[in-house]
């Protein structure tokens, strides 16, 4: 594992990645125009693109990070086992989960401005985000929701056992 990568494209959005260590990269991510490389045996994240949209974070704490996420404009680490997350980007797209408690999360979706946390055993679904993206979703009935599906402005949460889904 040499630990390098080669960038191209528009250099504020990513393009250029030149003197970044990628080794231990499990996996890269990206929003519309940042990424984030998880190094989960080092416990980091390394940040590159437009620091708005989540290519800067060197304050953020990503001990314990299992899974990394995205939506266009922010990035969301979640801690499964510590039932936690760290988000970052545009604070009104997603950016900003402080106060969430994603214990019992399973898997989060996406939409372009808004995140969706599943947590299957609990029958509950967090939102936040863009209200307008689906990032607001306190009075849906998520009972019985196996799945979620989205596209850049909606979410479905499929119930497999009901053979229903709600919208």
């Amino acid at each position: 594992d040499l630990g390098t990568a080669v960038c191209w494209g528009l250099t504020s959005y990513g393009g250029n990645c030149s003197g970044i260590d990628f080794s231990g990269t499990a996996a890269i991510y990206s929003s519309a125009r940042a990424f984030a490389a998880l190094k989960k045996n080092f416990g980091t994240v390394v940040c590159w693109g437009q620091s708005g949209y989540g290519g800067d974070c060197p304050s953020v704490d990503f001990g314990g990070t299992t899974d990394i996420y995205s939506n266009d404009y922010a990035f969301v680490a979640l801690k499964k086992d510590l039932g936690t997350a760290v988000c970052w980007g545009l604070t009104s797209y997603g950016g900003n989960c402080s106060g969430i408690d994603f214990s019992g999360t399973a898997a989060i979706y996406s939409s372009a401005r808004a995140f969706a946390a599943l947590k299957k055993n609990f029958g509950t679904v967090v939102c936040w985000g863009q209200s307008g993206y689906g990032g607001d979703c306190p009075s849906v009935d998520f009972g019985g929701t196996t799945d979620i599906y989205s596209n850049d402005y909606a979410f479905v949460a499929l119930k497999k056992d009901l053979g229903t889904a709600v919208c």
